[in-house]
Order: C-alpha cells, then sequence, then structure tokens
C-alpha cells in the first residue's frame, strides 16, 4: 500500500544494537517506539546520548519508560504502540556481570522474552506480529568450534544459560502458537557506539589516551580468549532480514574469522604506529611497545571470570544462503573504526585542541 509505514518497536533502544538499528530502520521509512528500563534514566530522552551519536533526536522515535520484567506494562505497551515488528534486544549483557548478578541476568534475559511473548500471544497478535529474539553466542560457551545452529549449545555463564532459557522460549511459543518469532544467535559485535565495560572499547578508548599523552597501562583479563568479532552495523541488518521471511527460524551471524583479545590489542595499537612486544605467562605477562620498551599491557587477575568460553567461531553460512547476508566489516576494519572513533571522540573532548596529532 502507497504510503504505508510500519511500526516497529525495540527494547533496549539506547543500547549499542539499539541504536544502530532505530537508524537503520528509520531510514527505511518505519515509525520507530524504543523502551527504555524506567531506572536507567530519570529522564527518557537523556538516553538518546548514545542515539544522537548516530544523528538520531527524540523527533525521529517514540522513547518509552518501561520494564521487560514487568508483564503488565509490557502488554499495555505493545497494545498501545501496536508494532508491526518487535525486536527484543533489552538484556544485562554483561557476561561477567552475570556471575555477580545472576538472579537479576535470568529475570531480564527470560522472564522479560516471556513477557513479550505472553503478551503478543494474550492480545491475539499471533499473525500480526514478527518477533526478534537476540540471542547469542555465548549459549554454545564451551562447544567446540566452529558454531552453527546445529550445534549443541553448552553455556559457561548465568548470562548464556538466560539466553538459552530464552531461546527455547520463543522456539516453543513459535511452534506451539504460531508466532512468527526468530532467533538470531549472533556472535560478538562491537562499534564505535559500544559501552567502555566491554574489553574491545576499553582497548580502543586506553589506546586513543595513549596516543593523546596519557601514561595509562591498559589492564586486562584472558588474553588467549578468542572470539568471532563483527560490526554492529552489520548485525542489525540481520536482524531485519530475518523479519522479512515468509517463514520464522533461527539463525547464526558471524564472519567466520576468529581472533584473540591479544590480536585485538596488537591491531588497536598499530593504528597509533605502535607494535607491541609480548613478555611473561599468565598474569605475569606484560605487552611493551617494542621502539621504547613503555609498559602499555598488564593482566589484572581480577577480570578473569569464574569460568570462561574460550573459543567462540561462527559459521554463517545458513544467513548467507536464505538471507542473502554477507558482513562487510571484518576484525582489521572493525578495529580501525573504533580506534579511530575514539581518537576523535578525544579530539572533540579536548575542544579540537591541535596539540596532538593522530598518526594512523
Amino acid at each position: 500500500m502507497s504510503g504505508f509505514k510500519k511500526t516497529a518497536l525495540i527494547t533496549g533502544i539506547a543500547g549499542q544494537d539499539g541504536g544502530y538499528l532505530a537508524e537503520f530502520l528509520i531510514r527505511r521509512g518505519y515509525k520507530v517506539h524504543g523502551l527504555i528500563r524506567w531506572d536507567s534514566y530519570v529522564d527518557p530522552q537523556d538516553g538518546l546520548k548514545r542515539l544522537s551519536s548516530l544523528g538520531l533526536t527524540d523527533a525521529s522515535m517514540t522513547l518509552h519508560h518501561g520494564d521487560v520484567t514487568d508483564a503488565q506494562s509490557v502488554a499495555a505497551l505493545i497494545k498501545q504502540v501496536r508494532p508491526d515488528e518487535i525486536y527484543n534486544l533489552a538484556a544485562l549483557s554483561q557476561v561477567g556481570v552475570s556471575f555477580t548478578t545472576p538472579a537479576a541476568t535470568l529475570d531480564i534475559n527470560t522472564k522479560g522474552t516471556l513477557a513479550i511473548l505472553d503478551a503478543i500471544r494474550l492480545l491475539d497478535m499471533e499473525r500480526t506480529v514478527r518477533l526478534y529474539q537476540a540471542s547469542s553466542s555465548e549459549m554454545f560457551g564451551s562447544a567446540p568450534a566452529p558454531q552453527d545452529e546445529h550445534t549443541p549449545f553448552m553455556p559457561c555463564s548465568p548470562y548464556g544459560v538466560a539466553k538459552l532459557a530464552a531461546y527455547w522460549l520463543v522456539k516453543t511459543y513459535r511452534d506451539a502458537y504460531g508466532l512468527h518469532a526468530s532467533n538470531g544467535i549472533l556472535f560478538n559485535h562491537e562499534s564505535p557506539a559500544r559501552g567502555e565495560d566491554f574489553v574491545t572499547r576499553k582497548i580502543t578508548k586506553a589506546v586513543a589516551g595513549i596516543e593523546a599523552g596519557s601514561r595509562e597501562v591498559l589492564k586486562l583479563g584472558n588474553l588467549d580468549s578468542i572470539r568471532d568479532w563483527g560490526h554492529a552495523r552489520d548485525y542489525v541488518e540481520g536482524m531485519w532480514l530475518m523479519l522479512q521471511q515468509d517463514v520464522p527460524d533461527d539463525y547464526v551471524l558471524a564472519t567466520g574469522q576468529a581472533h584473540s583479545v591479544r590480536e585485538f590489542v596488537e591491531r588497536a595499537f598499530e593504528q597509533i604506529g605502535m607494535h607491541i612486544v609480548w613478555s611473561g605467562q599468565g598474569v605475569e605477562e606484560t605487552g611493551r611497545d617494542k621502539r621504547t620498551g613503555r609498559l602499555l599491557v598488564s593482566v589484572d587477575a581480577s577480570l578473569f571470570r569464574p569460568k570462561d568460553v574460550h573459543h567462540l567461531l561462527g559459521n554463517a553460512r545458513k544467513a548467507q544462503d536464505r538471507l542473502n547476508w554477507l558482513p562487510r566489516y571484518y576484525f582489521d576494519d572493525l578495529v580501525a573504526d573504533m580506534v579511530n572513533a575514539d581518537r576523535v571522540l578525544l579530539w572533540r573532548e579536548a575542544g579540537g585542541d591541535s596539540a596532538w596529532k593522530m598518526t594512523g
């Protein structure tokens, strides 16, 4: 129908993926509504800080206070908005934090998903709304790499367990009630909008700071963890593609390339002309600038998780074949984008002072 606009509801819109997805959908003419957790911001407009960095404003979307763990408020919001598509991105997403707050992790990541599923069913919207559920490669846990849709799940954290429970709820409601609901099993995806408490952003922010004159030593946990890292921009397009299919299904999104935290550190420092030389083992390992010998990286035992996932490598062949989805960004592109964005951010925060110059 000419002039018809789809309506999308994004939970967790103030997060990294929520921002990029909102940008993606608005460019395609969607009316976008976003849910911001009621206690995250005194004023819901404060949630636009990350969104505004993507060029989005409060005029381009409608924000709602709420909480996915409050089933009644979730149902009321869905009834009010009457979305064509729901993207459930709300989550307690820090794997390490999930060990210290396992109950909250299950409440948000599992019960929150259940609230949305039940709302769709009770409002008799099974045939009119399509649901995307943000699943995670952390559900694979210690399963041997590479991992795809047929790999057994072996989660190693409360986060992985909670996401796996939500995954099975989606499949169950899809089969039992005919919901158009799809799980996106996304491998690690990063961007300049990533929170500073995630290891990739912690690295790139530190690198930019060191170039600008900081004497900081970057402290990290397990340098040998291997991840399949992609860019959030690519992955939100995959989310959207899943909901454009006639038949709902579950898909892995991944680059098919895996790199260690150590490699991420090396590539990030290379962006500012520094080359890391490693020495020592375990918690005694350090990384120094090859040219000057300056200490740049050290290992902090307190940053190790109680149980870690060592090797995640995704096989996204199904998404490539059925969704025609392929990543545009790979590892080096991602690292360069994040480091350069943090360099520009520092430069802007310094008022555009030219006292230092980017060397890349």
